[in-house]
């Protein structure tokens, strides 16, 4: 198994690259950012770690059912910060909306048949 100390430099390179690829190109680092790159590097860690396609097949639909309630994060932060708000600001209210939404996605998944 790969260490922590590894797992977590690499990702920090990813984070790393991102960034600076924003940096100049915010258009193209917003769409590598958008990639799943952390989502199928975890797929891989834990494929490493717990070879189980069933483990792996809830982790990768769970994901998918998680990744909905943080998309309107990604519209709350822009339209906060046309209107004046500062960043800082309009990011903590992005991420208690993505909180909340995780939430009410907890809760009302069971009512739709969803095992998260």
């Amino acid at each position: 198994m790969m260490p922590l100390a590894i797992k977590a430099l690499l990702s920090g390179i990813l984070i790393a690259i991102i960034s600076e690829i924003g940096r100049k190109l915010p258009t193209v680092g917003a769409l590598v950012a958008s990639l799943p790159l952390i989502s199928v590097l975890g797929m891989v860690f834990l494929w490493n770690a717990r070879p189980d396609p069933e483990n792996m097949a809830i982790h990768a639909e769970a994901t998918f059912w998680y990744v909905l309630p943080s998309l309107p994060m990604f519209l709350l932060i822009p339209a906060m910060l046309r209107h004046g708000v500062s960043f800082w600001i309009a990011l903590v209210a992005g991420c208690l909306l993505t909180v909340l939404l995780y939430l009410a996605m907890m809760h009302l998944a069971p009512r739709f048949g969803l095992k998260l």
